[in-house]
């Protein structure tokens, strides 16, 4: 829990977690994930130097796209080991056979009732490999980008109201409409989020199923083909649709993560280290009374549902 920006500075520091000059040696991120961004962000943000305000931001939500990717990874090993025990002549069943339907439906790659009756191992099979294909980590410097472009680096009303850090578009259904929506596109609304990294899981979601980006996963796939890494900038070039401006926002989006040195992120993995959160608060006064009542919901075991509710596994 910390009282203002300076205390979370200070925090960062003492476990070598600031500075711009030292972020090619800092590939080994914090496991600790921002709870919720402060209201009094934007205003705290004009008050400080554009450089801080920028580093604060990669700093908070680096954590938070490590934690992404290292879930995929997750995944990913998971789709394959099933996949070697198919080709050994296992069959999916049981618990595994539910989890496959769970990951079929989820990244679009069947409907909940196509997935429900299916069985056959050959016809798993091709379906793990479309799962793979979706279902892939995602550049950490493509993803602050993309962030602090489309929230205004945290500031935007639909970031601190809504924990909207991607700009992500729903129709119809709950969401933040904006305060000068254009007739053309529709009932449209910003998504909002309960919690940052639903934002990050989200964006995540979006780039590995929606067809508008179909492009960005070729070459995703393409790059995994040949070997080699998984680049911000050459990925980029697969976003040509995330925005009306095309092409005119891929360009932005990449001086952007240039001129910010953001794709030296792209190589960041999570430390070796218990999960933890932060949040911060207005006055030490108030992050005091936070912190009691955190103490307090974990002796009652409120604060595991919480935590449980954020589906950080």
């Amino acid at each position: 829990m910390f009282a203002g920006h300076e205390q979370s500075i200070a925090w960062m520091e003492s476990i070598g977690w600031w500075g711009t000059d030292l972020r090619a040696e800092q590939l080994q991120v914090p496991r600790t994930l921002l709870i919720a961004i402060s209201p009094d962000w934007r205003e705290t943000a004009e008050q400080m130097p554009v450089e801080v305000k920028k580093e604060f931001f990669y700093r908070c939500l680096l954590p938070l796209v490590t934690h992404a990717n290292w879930l995929v990874r997750q995944r990913r090993a998971w789709l394959e080991e099933r996949a070697a025990e198919m080709k050994n002549g296992q069959a999916p069943q049981g618990e595994n056979l539910e989890n496959l339907r769970l990951f079929a439906v989820a990244l679009r790659v069947k409907t909940e009732q196509e997935a429900s009756v299916i069985t056959d191992s050959a016809e798993w099979l091709t379906i793990i490999d479309e799962l793979l294909y979706r279902l892939d980590e995602i550049p950490a410097g493509l993803a602050i980008g993309q962030a602090a472009y489309e929230s205004g680096w945290g500031t935007s009303r639909f970031a601190v109201e809504g924990n909207a850090l991607f700009g992500q578009w729903t129709y119809g259904g709950e969401g933040m409409a904006p305060k000068q929506q254009r007739k053309e596109l529709g009932d449209h609304k910003i998504a909002t989020f309960a919690w940052p990294f639903d934002s990050v899981r989200g964006y995540f979601l979006n780039l590995s199923t929606h067809p508008a980006y179909e492009d960005f996963r070729k070459l995703r796939a393409a790059l995994r083909k040949d070997g080699k890494p998984l680049n911000s900038l050459t990925l980029a070039d697969g976003l040509i649709h995330y925005s009306e401006r095309g092409q005119e926002y891929v360009d932005s989006l990449k001086s952007m993560i240039r001129s910010n040195g953001f794709e030296l992120a792209d190589s960041a993995l999570p430390r070796d280290e218990p999960l933890a959160f932060a949040l911060g608060a207005a006055s030490e006064k108030a992050a005091q009374s936070m912190t009691e009542s955190f103490e307090e919901m974990k002796r009652d075991g409120k604060f595991d549902g919480i935590v449980a509710e954020m589906r950080l596994e």
